[in-house]
Order: structure tokens, then sequence, then C-alpha cells
């Protein structure tokens, strides 16, 4: 297990890698379908730019989150939006308490790093696979996300109207991405239309 700042820099890797996805993303790209089953890329980007980094801002603080309140529209240049989103999140964790209330128990902020890096690993294969991105995405950010989520994504999270699909079945010796992939319930064999 890692240490909270080796975790923090984990985090780090995952926004750089992610920013890079955004940024490589062309305008008539926007409404391709993405891995995500119903989303579109423009969708899935406003969920991470417009969602997700103000929820694990709140997250990071010991705020409560209502996860399902509308994401954030946005506007302009994702990528900067992105950027700009990644570098206060990365502030707010820098000076974080290292254990403050998470839900009914005391648990550290540490799980809620560990589930951004899963998030933000996962979202970032689903771009690339969405936009045909021919990037080599890092390994590490998925073993960590895979790790936590092998702990944490219960069955009850899984199937019909749910936040996860059903796990897709993949080889154990798979390279890290696609057993990511499976886990979510994506087919790691996906592949964009376009």
């Amino acid at each position: 297990m890692t240490d909270f700042k080796t975790t923090v820099e984990l985090l780090e890797r995952a926004l750089t890698q992610m920013g890079e996805v955004i940024a490589a993303i062309g305008a008539e790209q926007s409404e391709w379908p993405t891995p995500c089953e119903g989303w579109g890329v423009h969708t899935l980007v406003r969920h991470v730019v417009g969602q997700d980094l103000r929820n694990f801002a709140m997250s990071a603080r010991g705020e409560t989150v209502d996860w399902r309140a509308p994401a954030e529209e946005l506007h302009g240049d994702w990528a900067a939006q992105f950027r700009t989103g990644a570098a206060a999140l990365l502030e707010v964790w820098r000076g974080a308490d290292h254990s403050v209330p998470a839900g009914a128990d005391d648990a550290p902020l540490r799980n809620r790093l560990d589930q951004q890096i899963a998030e933000l690993a996962m979202h970032a294969w689903d771009l690339a696979r969405a936009t045909d991105q021919r990037i080599t995405l890092d390994p590490e950010l998925a073993e960590h996300g895979l790790a936590w989520s092998r702990q944490m994504l219960r069955p009850e999270f899984r199937g019909p109207d749910k936040a996860f699909g059903f796990e897709v079945a993949v080889a154990p010796d798979a390279p890290a991405y696609d057993r990511l992939a499976g886990w979510f319930g994506r087919d790691p064999d996906w592949k964009s239309p376009h």
C-alpha cells in the first residue's frame, strides 16, 4: 500500500493523463459514443470536468457531496476548464487533513483519494477508446484503481439503472486497463464506430 503523499502523486498523474486525453479530443468527436452505455463524448467530458472535479474537491475537504447533483456546463476549451479544476483539486489534496469524517464513520481520506484515481483512470480509457486515441495509458493507475475498486465496488452497485454495469470477464493476465474496464462493466474490446 502506498503512503498518502505517494497516492497524491498518483492522483496528479491521473489528472495529467486525463488532461492529455481531453486535450486530444477533436470538436467533431463531441457526439461520438463512448464505452459508457448511453453517454457520448461530450456527456462524459462534462461528467468528469463539471461534476467529478467539483465533487472530488468537496470530498477532499470533508464536505458532504450530492453525487446526483447535475454536472456544470462545459464552456469553450474543455482542456483548459479541466486543467483549472484539476489544479484546484490537487491544491486541496496537498493541504488535506488525512482523516476526516467520511459518511457514517471516520474513514480516512485515503479511500476518497483512491476512488478518484480509479474514476479518472477508467474515464481516461473510456475517452481514449471513444476518440480512437493511440496513446499509452499509465498501467500503474489502472492497477491502483483496480486494487481499490475490487475492495469497494459491491454487487448492489451493479446492473440496470446503477452506477456500474455487471463485470465483464477478462483474463487475469490481460493488460491492466482491460481488467479495469471489465471490472467496471465495460467491454475491453469496445471500439469506436468512427
